[in-house]
């Protein structure tokens, strides 16, 4: 499409495009306190709003007569919600259920309801969720922490409005490609879920000893687990006088609760000479973090929070806080973390770990553990894969406690339970499934920016449509054919009068009211 193929189209404000009878709106403000789970009005929220789809996620009610005494709004199918507030900001979908006076939304979402004909609810679902309005969105955004667009600035935005055929034509192609477009990463989704399984399989088993079981049977004289565990009690032990007599009062109450251990060891459904060991008995020592908070810092030392480990890896990128070298130094009077450490979660959420990478200064946040092994009897990453287990995550959870926020005591983390081999062995598994995983991360890499150039496609499908350059010089003249095609500056004009009609009949209706009375 040229330049002057744009000559019908025209530019408008959302409350240009919306009629007299139609909305362009917040939601209602409603407060917890205003809600009821037993309610029969749903309250649709941020999170059911996907980028040009409904979700459907949300649970939250209040009672008819609630909605009545806050006034609120009710959602009509084929209202346009969109939000207000990230990720992404300015997101649109459209409502697709039917009751009437079922549904209402929270004021972070603007209701756009145009109730004329002159408009494909779709195209304007489409403009609102292209590249272009999205960075016009971004320009006028406002806040600091929590950004946001006011329904003012979104009222100042101009959105292109093509010929009523053109708004067909646009919409069938750009739903033609994005259902190939959807099938595709459909697939890729579908391969990355069967990687997730691939990935727990390996674990499996390797701590049932299957992996090794043929390196296993080739080998003589290696270590029982039993004889390893008596090793690491020593060389703990040698740590442990130490650190004593360098007054590290953390290794006292260490060196206190290990003797009042009472250690149990089976190799109950496990490969000849391993056995089952817990966290407590096998690591040079298990520590939580300090409990007091402390003030962020805008700069200093990373605080890793349970949100900072993320698919076994320490994310020091996203969502990171500081905290000044003083918090530092008083918080790592414990133990001081260090490459190769393993930081446990214990809650919010249970059970995720990474190991410390080199060169890394980190001071830990509430809720996490380090875990230290003495690298020549328990391979750190042994120990690490260990957790990532599937098998490992189920019993861990029948041991935590909590209901509606599960997680576990100091304790319980101590005592968690994991399958130990000899140190020879331990290196040969964590081979096997790094061999393995290396394959699956590959293969992961690819479909991860495939996924990612499937979106940039889906952009410039949006951004092609609303430039004039996704339909053909043949489908346009097809168009041109059709018997409502009219420039969009008429489309407008007839909105417009529409309007004044309609308020100039309610002027009437008033002034016949105030008469009868």
């Amino acid at each position: 499409m040229t330049n002057n193929d744009k000559n019908d189209w025209a530019e408008c404000t959302l409350n240009e495009l919306i009629s007299q009878d139609g909305i362009f709106c917040d939601g209602d403000w409603v407060e917890s306190k205003d809600q009821d789970k037993y309610g029969n009005i749903r309250l649709i929220q941020l999170a059911d709003i996907g980028d040009g789809i409904f979700k459907d996620k949300s649970n939250r009610f209040l009672t008819y007569e609630k909605s009545i005494e806050l006034n609120c709004t009710y959602l009509k199918n084929g209202d346009i919600l969109l939000a207000r507030m990230p990720e992404p900001l300015g997101r649109a979908a459209i409502f697709p259920f039917r009751e009437d006076e079922k549904y209402v939304t929270v004021v972070d979402v603007a209701i756009i309801r145009t109730a004329n004909q002159y408009i494909s609810n779709k195209f304007l679902l489409f403009i609102i969720n292209s590249p272009f309005i999205r960075k016009e969105i971004a320009s006028l955004q406002s806040g600091s922490t929590r950004k946001r667009i006011s329904k003012n600035n979104l009222s100042k935005i101009l959105f292109p409005l093509a010929p009523l055929p053109i708004q067909r034509a646009i919409v069938a192609k750009i739903e033609a490609l994005f259902s190939d477009l959807d099938k595709g990463i459909e697939s890729l989704k579908t391969a990355q879920a069967q990687l997730k399984i691939y990935r727990q399989a390996v674990l499996k088993k390797a701590f049932e000893g299957e992996l090794t079981k043929e390196w296993r049977e080739k080998q003589t004289n290696l270590p029982t687990a039993e004889e390893l565990l008596q090793q690491i009690k020593e060389e703990r032990n040698k740590w442990l006088d130490i650190e004593i007599l360098n007054s590290n009062s953390e290794a006292k109450r260490i060196k206190a609760k290990l003797k009042k251990l009472d250690i149990k060891i089976s190799n109950t459904d496990l490969p000849q000479n391993w056995c089952w060991s817990t966290f407590i008995n096998s690591c040079l020592f298990v520590i939580d973090c300090h409990n007091k908070t402390a003030p962020y810092e805008s700069e200093g030392i990373f605080l890793v929070r349970t949100t900072n480990i993320r698919e076994g890896k320490l994310d020091l990128v996203n969502e990171i806080k500081f905290v000044s070298e003083k918090t530092y130094k008083y918080w790592s009077k414990r133990a001081v973390p260090q490459s190769g450490d393993i930081i446990f979660t214990r809650e919010a959420p249970m059970g995720k770990a990474a190991i410390i990478p080199q060169q890394t200064k980190i001071c830990l946040g509430q809720r996490t553990m380090l875990l230290r092994t003495i690298q020549q009897f328990l391979n750190n990453k042994y120990l690490f894969y260990n957790i990532l287990s599937e098998i490992f995550q189920q019993r861990m959870y029948k041991d935590a406690i909590g209901t509606s926020v599960k997680h576990l005591r100091v304790g319980d983390v101590e005592n968690l339970i994991f399958p130990l081999c000899s140190p020879q062995e331990q290196t040969q598994i964590v081979q096997e499934i790094e061999r393995r995983l290396s394959v699956c991360d590959k293969i992961e890499q690819s479909i991860t920016e495939s996924l990612e150039k499937s979106e940039a496609l889906r952009q410039s499908i949006l951004k092609k449509a609303f430039e004039g350059k996704l339909l053909s010089q043949a489908e346009i003249e097809q168009c041109k054919k059709e018997a409502d095609y009219e420039p969009a500056s008429v489309l407008l004009e007839k909105i417009k009068a529409e309007k004044l009609a309609k308020e100039q009949e309610n002027k009437k209706s008033s002034i016949k009211s105030k008469k009868d009375k």
